[in-house]
């Protein structure tokens, strides 16, 4: 495609913009805005019905500060205690309520995020009946599952057995889990995890009633969308592609780093899962730190004060340093990397590994974690059971990660991991080093003071939150209180977290590139032999790599960025194996952790891909001009007639070169032509599948320029071959291309402003007497001429915005405008993705791959010039 900067140079002008209709000035192009404003309550009328009910019914009773009151709740609020005593309604009133301003942000977003999407996808008759069966068998369900934990003498369930609740989110839940029916595979997987895995990770951690009936809320969505599209989903173990199981895997170790981390903030987390204080730490209280003060020695007093200034400290990073480390590791799993599924695995074993050693040191020292006064029996059955209860979750995930092993296949490069090694290795010695080596040389800034051994024995106890001491360290480690001692405390570990974490992630988006040294040279002759579309000449680009099918017969070219694999337009090589080829690409990129992603291919293309089931978006439009029936007659062509005629006035003559067999005189110009407008503009210079001199640089690759009798260049063309199927003669020799594609543009500044139509024109003169078939003059970024009639999908809508917003800039608008002159053929070009969800990573993919240097300076002139 040719850049943006052919359109102003064409002198094309940017068309004005419409005038609203009479009937659309004034009052009622404001009462069409008030109408747009409402959309979302007439789409969705029964989640806002819903949530001004909360948020109303909340405000009149007093309780978005702090809940409903006592009195109030147990009037409307729902659990044991309220069905026991026959107030049969509070299932469906607890829907009006939430116990806090915590809970009704989070409810309302669950409301609008669930209901408006169900609404648009089952209606709101059918959404309004799920939510109140939802609310209500949800609770009674939740509510039972309290009833029967309580009796077999669940401590946990038989706390909650006594309490009452109120919050929407059962029913939002059930709502959510009932859509998923509705939705593609993709999809459904997706949701249906997400809504058993989070929620039960919030119930086990943090504890509380409304987190068990939200979970009952999803089990009743799951079983009425069963029952009702029975017909439709048969009840079998589902089935995932490798990248799907790798997202799926990596979502189950996400939520298991993220429960623990939401129950921090709570005050009164009671889960089962959040007993020990070790998966995710915080400091002492108050009255743990003066109890430790008044019944403990000076050291026990100086270790708990050191431990308060900790987490009041950025060192308080080390106490939510696991679920970290799990979430940084789930976006290696997510790539099928093998390294971070080695280290997952390796987490848990570790976990269950000090889980399994305290376990044993309770059951041999019971008196070490039973305070005073207590029955000895009773306090370590009860640690026996916390601590088997914090193993069943890291086994679970073990489990879960062991059974998946063979998606996870993928391997860094060797460089990357010496990398890696060296970073976090180097870090832990240099934090060691600090931490024995300074800590030495205040050693009477310890109680008592350090020696050497100490310091050596206390290492590991760094790299751990203060918490883990009492049950792993004790006595270990000598007890910081100087000023210098307590800084080696805090941050020796610190730093080391910090710097893994970083390296780790760094690390997982750097993906393991096989490149073939012979295969550019071998997709060049398979593109000469065979051909493509017209910008398949693309793909023989610096910076693209290949992948060819198991025969060889077609090839497809690609560029990796944010784990994109970036393919520059339809796959090329033998006809009747494109097709198949998409496919295929598509399993090797699947076996890699890259979201395949084929941008500006034909139609053809996006056939193969819909069969496949996935989305697509138009992205540009080709502009093919047919060359043997070419003639310039007619009050149409007369534009570019006018450019003929004035060039021949004015003694200016089209001339063919090879850029770099053109004499010096000629390429020195057309440099400066080229850095005139990049120095003019002061923007980056767009790539990928925009050429620049770069490209010229090519034997293949023909030029025209506008040139003088003086020798002065006033502008330049470029042309890339497009061959077909026929790619060699009966005695061997190559075929001549069937077509031409225009890349380059450029004129100069103070030049002959009909330059490029002139030159366009003279191109297409040309290729015609040489046989060619067909000229493309390729298509702009983010502009078509027209659409198909049809109300555009919202990804569609954003684009065409994103092409008027850059059109000030780059004018693809203009330059489409510019190349209508010629009468082209349009034909669209499509970008076409496998997931919806990877959008995000695409565009920044693309951003990348268009913009790949673009400078800070740069990018801020780019913004004063959009908002301008």
């Amino acid at each position: 495609m040719t850049t943006s900067e052919a359109a102003a140079d064409a002198g094309a002008r940017e068309p004005a913009a419409p005038v609203a209709p009479p009937g659309e000035r004034g009052p009622v192009r404001w009462l069409h805005a008030v109408g747009r404003a409402f959309e979302p309550v007439r789409r969705a009328p029964v989640t806002v019905f819903v949530v001004v009910a909360l948020w109303a019914v909340g405000f009149f009773t007093g309780s978005l500060g702090a809940g409903p009151s006592r009195t109030l709740l147990n009037d409307i609020g729902v659990g044991v205690p309220a069905l026991a005593e026959g107030r049969w309604w509070t299932p469906l009133t607890s829907i009006l309520w939430c116990p806090g301003i915590g809970n009704y942000i989070g409810s309302t977003l669950l409301l609008l995020l669930l209901g408006s999407a169900a609404e648009q996808r089952m209606g709101s008759v059918r959404t309004a009946v799920v939510l109140v069966l939802g609310q209500v068998l949800g609770a009674l369900l939740g509510t039972g599952v309290v009833k029967l934990g309580a009796l077999a003498g669940e401590d946990w369930l038989d706390d909650l057995s006594r309490s009452l609740t109120a919050t929407p989110g059962i029913g939002a839940c059930a709502v959510g889990a009932f859509l998923s029916f509705r939705l593609d595979a993709l999809w459904r997987r997706r949701l249906q995890l997400c809504l058993i895995v989070f929620p039960l990770m919030l119930a086990l951690y943090v504890g509380h009633l409304q987190g068990v009936l939200r979970l009952g809320g999803v089990v009743v969505g799951l079983g009425l969308g069963a029952l009702a599209h029975r017909h439709t989903h048969r009840l079998r173990m589902p089935h995932a592609s490798h990248s799907e199981g790798r997202v799926l895997v990596a979502l189950v170790v996400a939520a298991s780093a993220v429960g623990p981390l939401v129950a921090t903030l709570y005050k009164d987390s009671l889960g089962p899962f959040n007993v020990l204080d070790l998966y995710v730490s915080g400091g002492p209280s108050p009255e743990e730190i003066a109890e430790a003060c008044v019944r403990a020695g000076s050291t026990d007093c100086a270790r708990i004060h050191a431990q308060d200034r900790f987490y009041g400290s950025p060192a308080m990073l080390m106490g939510i340093a696991i679920p970290l480390l799990l979430l940084v590791l789930a976006e290696g799993l997510r790539r099928g990397l093998r390294l971070s599924w080695r280290i997952t695995v390796a987490a848990q074993l570790v976990w269950l590994g000090l889980m399994a050693y305290l376990l044993s040191d309770i059951a041999s020292h019971p008196d070490r974690y039973v305070l005073e006064g207590s029955d000895l029996s009773d306090q370590k059955a009860a640690m026996i059971q916390s601590v088997v209860e914090q193993m069943m979750l890291p086994l679970l995930v073990l489990v879960l990660l062991l059974l998946a092993r063979r998606l996870f296949d993928q391997s860094l490069s060797r460089t990357t991991v010496t990398g890696l090694a060296g970073t976090v290795g180097g870090t832990l010695l240099l934090a060691c080093l600090a931490y024995v080596g300074i800590g030495y040389a205040v050693r009477d800034q310890f109680t008592p003071d350090a020696t050497l051994s100490k310091l050596v024995s206390g290492i590991p106890a760094q790299f751990l939150p203060p918490s883990y001491e009492p049950f792993f360290f004790q006595g270990r480690a000598p007890v910081p209180v100087g000023g210098t001692a307590l800084s080696l405390y805090e941050y020796c570990g610190m730093l080391f977290w910090v710097v893994t974490l970083i390296a780790l992630f760094v690390a997982f988006r750097r993906p393991l590139m096989h490149a073939d040294a012979g295969a550019a040279t071998r997709a060049r002759a398979l593109l000469a032999a065979h051909g493509g579309s017209t910008l398949s000449y693309l793909t023989t680009w610096p910076g693209n790599h290949y992948w060819f099918s198991a025969d060889g017969r077609a090839a497809v070219a690609y560029r990796v960025h944010s784990t994109v694999a970036l393919t520059t337009g339809d796959p090329f090589g033998e006809t009747s194996a494109r097709a198949e080829a998409i496919g295929g690409f598509a399993d090797y990129c699947d076996r890699r952790g890259w979201t395949p992603c084929f941008y500006s291919v034909t139609a053809d293309a996006k056939l193969r891909t819909d069969a496949l089931g996935w989305s697509s978006v138009q992205v540009a439009e080709d502009t093919v001009v047919p060359l043997p029936e070419l003639a310039f007659t007619g009050k149409k062509w007369q534009d570019v007639r006018t450019a003929l005629n004035k060039a021949k006035k004015e003694g200016i003559t089209a001339e063919w070169h090879i850029f770099p067999e053109a004499p010096l005189a000629l390429t020195d110009q057309i440099r400066s032509i080229s850095e005139e407008w990049v120095a003019d503009k002061g923007l980056p210079e767009m790539g990928f599948t925009l050429g620049g001199l770069d490209e010229l640089d090519d034997p293949h690759v023909r030029c025209l320029l506008a040139v003088d009798e003086e020798r002065t260049v006033h502008g330049i063309t470029s042309w890339m071959p497009v061959y077909g199927d026929n790619g060699r003669v009966a005695d061997g020799t190559p075929a001549p291309p069937v077509g031409w594609t225009l890349d380059f543009m450029r004129r100069r500044s103070d030049g002959f402003r009909g330059s490029m139509e002139f030159l366009i024109a003279s191109a297409a003169l040309g290729f015609k007497e040489e046989g060619a078939q067909f000229l493309s003059l390729s298509g702009a970024p983010l502009a078509r001429s027209s659409d198909s009639g049809e109300p555009p999908a919202a990804l569609q809508r954003l684009l065409d915005y994103a092409g008027r917003t850059l059109e000030p800039v780059y004018g693809f608008r203009s330059l489409l405008n510019f190349k209508a002159k010629f009468q082209p053929q349009y034909r669209p070009m499509y970008m076409c993705y496998p997931d919806p969800a990877a959008l995000p990573n695409i565009t920044r993919a693309i951003g990348k791959a268009y913009l790949p240097h673009m400078k800070p300076t740069q990018g801020v002139r780019l913004m004063r010039k959009l908002t301008s």
